[in-house]
């Protein structure tokens, strides 16, 4: 397990792990790196950037590896993960990241994988390269359809990545998601002994050996011998060049036997040869002069007593008499003086050789020794790595022994808990299948005595096409009164009736089946809430229905045609109204029906502003086993209107008679706000919340109860709720609330009216309902 150790400023955490970081060119992999850089990085340590690269159709299934960039992948012989040299675009994508981590002093590597699963190819990057950290941006929300959702890529990882690896998600720049590590690496990662092969310096290059004697060679020895040797540290340095190279060449530095004592060379020591020559032990002493003529040669090493007198000696030779006897005296001691320079000078080339010999072997054995001490070092610490791991190993076996066994106790209670759940679900099983059987059947019964019905159906007067024609002289545009779904709709006159008539579209797929059902509801059923059908026309698929004087209830909420607006009291009697109306669809027998497309759009208004439910064309007959046993009908395809239509039986296609609700609650919602369906839920919440609805309202209307109105809004939301348990029930909750407030608003419909009228009663005005007793 990767370990987790502070920063040495103080200012971070970093981790001791290989740490890799998921990037595209999204912002959420920017903040994963960012909080990468914060929380788990140190400066001067390396992170890997992987990217990937939708593979190619054509790509081979056994593609080659680039040695640069996917050196692992080539070492475990992977087939699978492609590893490619980042160019052109790619280059540009780690860019910005590479900043980044140059800002921050922190080293990276790139990695570009080449898959067509871009989880799976990090999860086996994560396998291959022993990757111990790994931290991923979070992915972009996806909408509300099942079909446009994302794929998961941090779920992904976070799922299958192997159990030594910790994963980080990171959403908005904060930690959203963590897996903690169950156990260590199984080994350590080749990327990283790599990554630390590549980061060590390589140690400065000892002196060379001692160069000529000439005096321009021998400085410019010392010169580079200097340079060479104080990049070292002092304990490096050999005991010859710790003191005095500024000043001193190598004959008169002394090289103690203990500091040669390792070098076995077969020659005797320096120091044994000439004591008085090395001797260095006195710091004070006045440093000899150099060897490179004759007149540097010291004192001790001839027979005068000083330089002067030897200078004399040397350059009055010639003047001397040979034949006399003190000349030849004198002639005796110049022989004897230039033997022993001969002797001197022999020495010291005989010890300048020894002694560059010597500094070889020397120069050698230190690079031996800073070779064997390195990796001893390393020899060290992989010991203690080793150790560290086993008794973490022995630690976590004995933790999964003590799982182990309570997994083995569960397991087993689990076991016979599922073959009693087993047991118990055939036996419901069983009971299904028969509800569904008979269900079935009960369905193909009713469908054969509805075709029975449509063939020879005498419940409605059947117009000829040329009547209709007549009526609306062949469909022109000026009786033209509005458009649907279904068709364009006329206003024409009928029997001497003013009527509605509507059209079937000539390329309409389900027309033919939406005018049979439309006719099947409204002939055999009547409530006077409910458009009232005088008739069609079955060979062009004409609809002939009253005519509704005020248009629909979306016009007269947006105020089409410049009408006047709605009173408060006129709309909460026509939410009591439809719910009326609704609570009749589905109470019907012996089936009950879900119209399964109510908006405004659908609510026709008489000249008394009485709604009255139309479009009926979309409703559905939910069998009554199927009603009272499972509460849902599965339908092959969904149908109704966007922002309408239930979410839930949207996306699974299960029908039941709460489907109708939620399109209630949203009428709910535009009848006290006057506003467009799309997030109206979302607005009237925050209104709520901040209790500010009145703001909310539909300002036409001025003297709104606000209180009652927030107990009515708040009821549409319940009505509006996603899931449909959460959903009321019309008939215990909805319409006893909606007669409470058809009460309140006719209460206050009469007190307004003896107010502004102090003679007799009139007769009953628009904001009242004469049919409700009906």
């Amino acid at each position: 397990m990767a370990k987790i150790r502070k920063d040495r400023d103080g200012g971070g955490v970093g981790t001791d792990g290989l740490v890799a970081v998921a990037i595209d060119r999204d912002k959420n992999s920017q903040n994963a790196l960012k909080w990468a850089v914060d929380h788990l990085l140190l400066k001067g340590q390396t992170v890997v950037l992987i990217h990937v690269k939708p593979r190619a159709p054509s790509l081979s299934t056994n593609p080659s590896i680039n040695s640069n960039s996917a050196k692992m992948g080539q070492i475990n012989g992977d087939s699978s993960l492609v590893c490619v040299e980042p160019e052109g675009s790619y280059k540009q994508l780690f860019l910005p990241f590479r900043c980044l981590c140059s800002r921050k002093d922190i080293q990276c590597k790139d990695v570009l994988l080449e898959e067509s699963d871009v989880g799976k190819a990090l999860v086996d990057y994560v396998n291959q390269v022993i990757i111990e950290v790994l931290v991923v941006g979070a992915s972009s929300k996806g909408g509300f359809l099942r079909f446009n959702r994302p794929t998961d890529i941090p779920g992904t990882v976070t799922k299958n990545a192997p159990d030594f690896c910790t994963v980080y998600v990171i959403t908005k720049g904060k930690l959203s998601t963590k897996r903690i590590a169950s156990r260590s690496a199984p080994s350590v990662s080749p990327l990283r002994i790599q990554l630390q092969q590549t980061s060590i310096k390589p140690f400065p290059p000892l002196p060379s050996p001692l160069p000529t004697n000439t005096r321009a060679e021998r400085q410019l020895f010392e010169s580079q011998n200097r340079r060479s040797l104080d990049d070292q540290s002092d304990t490096l340095r050999p005991a010859f060049t710790r003191r005095g190279m500024n000043r001193r060449s190598y004959g008169e530095l002394s090289m103690p036997e203990s500091d040669l004592s390792f070098i076995s060379s077969g020659r005797p020591s320096i120091e044994r040869n000439s004591p008085s020559l090395f001797d260095n032990s006195d710091p004070n002493r006045t440093p000899p002069p150099r060897l490179s003529n004759f007149s540097d040669i010291p004192t001790r090493l001839s027979n005068f007593s000083d330089m002067d007198s030897f200078e004399s000696m040397t350059h009055g030779r010639r003047s001397m008499d040979l034949s006399s006897p003190t000349g030849s005296f004198e002639n005796e001691r110049f022989s004897s003086a230039s033997q022993g320079v001969d002797d001197v000078e022999a020495e010291m080339r005989r010890l300048k050789l020894e002694l560059k010999q010597t500094m070889e072997m020397y120069s050698t054995a230190c690079k031996e020794v800073l070779t064997a001490k390195h990796k001893a070092t390393e020899l060290q610490r992989w010991k203690l790595e080793e150790e560290r791991k086993l008794e973490e190993a022995k630690t976590a076996e004995e933790a999964a022994l003590a799982i182990v066994e309570k997994e083995k106790a569960k397991s087993k209670a689990a076991m016979e808990a599922a073959e009693a759940a087993q047991r118990i679900a055939e036996i419901e099983s069983r009971k299904r299948i028969n509800a569904e059987m008979k269900a079935l059947k009960e369905y193909e019964e009713k469908t054969k005595a509805v075709n029975a019905l449509a063939n020879s159906d005498i419940r409605y007067r059947k117009y000829s096409i040329e009547e209709i024609e007549d009526a609306t002289e062949f469909f022109d545009e000026k009786y033209k009164i509005g458009e649907g779904g279904y068709g364009p709709v006329y206003k024409c006159y009928l029997d001497h009736t003013p009527v509605a008539v509507k059209a079937l579209h000539p390329d309409a797929a389900q027309g033919r089946s939406q005018f049979q059902q439309e006719v099947e509801v409204l002939s055999s059923m009547r409530h006077p809430n409910m458009v009232l059908l005088l008739g069609a026309c079955p060979e062009c698929g004409c609809l002939v229905y009253e005519f509704m004087a005020n248009g629909s209830l979306e016009d007269r909420l947006f105020r089409k045609g410049d009408s006047p607006p709605l009173s408060w009291q006129t709309r909460f009697r026509i939410a009591a109204e439809i719910g009326t109306v609704l609570l009749f669809l589905h109470q019907t027998k012996p089936e009950p029906l879900v119209h399964r497309d109510l908006k405004p759009a659908n609510i026709l208004l008489d000249r008394n502003f009485v709604s009255k439910v139309a479009d009926v064309g979309l409703a559905r007959l939910v069998p009554p086993s199927v009603a009272n046993t499972v509460t849902q009908y599965h339908m092959t395809s969904t149908a109704g209107t966007f922002c309408y239509i239930d979410p839930e039986y949207q996306q699974t296609g299960m029908l039941g008679v709460k489907s109708d609700i939620y399109s209630l609650g949203i009428m709910f919602l535009q009848l006290i706000t006057g506003k467009p369906p799309m997030g109206l839920t979302h607005y009237v919440e925050r209104a709520l919340e901040k209790g500010n609805l009145k703001d909310l309202l539909d300002p036409a209307v001025s003297d709104w109860p606000v209180e009652d109105t927030t107990k009515f809004a708040k009821l549409a939301l319940k009505c509006a709720e996603i899931r449909r348990k959460d959903r009321p029930d019309l008939s215990k909750v909805i319409l006893p609330e909606l007669n409470r407030l058809r009460t309140l608003a006719e209460e206050s419909a009469q007190s307004a009216v003896v107010i502004n009228s102090p003679g007799p009663t009139p007769t009953e005005s628009q904001n009242s309902s004469p049919r409700l007793n009906r």
